[in-house]
């Protein structure tokens, strides 16, 4: 997490019984509230598989009492999608429910390889077209052309907006964990069209950025290349691919056009709680 700490004052927590560490709070405080951490997909209380329901609400009092006696004057919990789990529970979310209240839900993209993949016919049908193209995919760990020639000027185009990452935080992440950030782009003749940057953890894959070019957007090339992954990740037998949230602020809460290509590919909605749990 160091590579954000300008952003984000880490206020991590290590839990332990009998001097053994045996769960994480990934925090960091912002005015005088405790944060499950801002900067991470992750959320809520790292746990052991051993953990039971019981230990599970023990654990999060005693977070509650260390943020009472650090003078916060709230706790903001983000739930762990389900997805991430190794072993399904939801404990966490029944015991924060009963401390606090939820304040909001993001709305979460996701393949669940462990049932049938369904992707629209139409998609399949221009991905079949799109094969004869001459396309060619490339998977590499340097992210350095995406950043430069695709994905920077597409959000600066669209959103006046930046990478959460910039090339440097992106190229020093991947260095740390190469088996985890995967850079994969899609060319023709040599150009590059399109891009996805996936974060792989586990049995989980996570698209964290994906754009095309204006050209690559006239060839459905980064279509292509979602729908080459989600055969190459469902080969490989990962267990879900996760495509991120469509949360937007508008009327809905919600990008409707965004939240269909998903749906298209394949995606269910799963739901992420965030609670808000008031220090007395």
């Amino acid at each position: 997490m160091e590579y954000h700490q300008d952003r984000f004052e880490d206020y991590s927590l290590v839990l332990f019984k009998k001097d053994k560490p045996i769960a994480l709070f990934p925090a960091n405080i912002r005015e005088n509230v405790l944060y499950s951490h801002q900067g991470l997909t992750f959320g809520g209380l790292i746990l052991s598989k051993k953990s039971g329901a019981h230990e599970v609400n023990q654990l999060l009092q005693t977070v509650i009492n260390y943020a009472k006696a650090e003078n916060f004057t709230t706790v903001i919990l983000k739930a762990i999608p389900e997805f991430y789990y190794e072993k399904k529970a939801a404990e966490l979310n029944y015991f924060a429910s009963k401390q606090g209240s939820l304040i909001d839900r993001n709305l979460v993209l996701v393949i669940d390889y462990t049932k049938p993949l369904h992707i629209h016919k139409t998609k399949r049908k221009h991905y079949e077209k799109n094969q004869r193209v001459g396309f060619e995919i490339e998977e590499t760990s340097d992210c350095t052309e995406f950043w430069n020639d695709v994905l920077q000027p597409k959000l600066q185009e669209k959103y006046k907006a930046t990478p959460v990452h910039s090339l440097a935080e992106i190229t020093k992440l991947q260095a740390q964990f190469p088996a985890n950030i995967i850079q994969y782009n899609v060319k023709l003749d040599n150009e590059i069209l399109a891009g996805i940057t996936i974060f792989k953890h586990k049995n989980v894959v996570k698209s964290q950025y994906g754009a095309t070019t204006a050209k690559g957007e006239s060839l459905r090339a980064l279509e292509y290349l979602f729908i080459y992954l989600i055969e190459k990740f469902q080969e490989e037998e990962i267990h879900y691919f996760s495509m991120g949230t469509v949360d937007a602020d508008n009327e809905l809460g919600y990008n409707a056009g965004l939240l269909k290509q998903k749906e298209e590919l394949g995606c269910v909605c799963v739901t992420q709680d965030i609670y808000k749990i008031p220090i007395a």
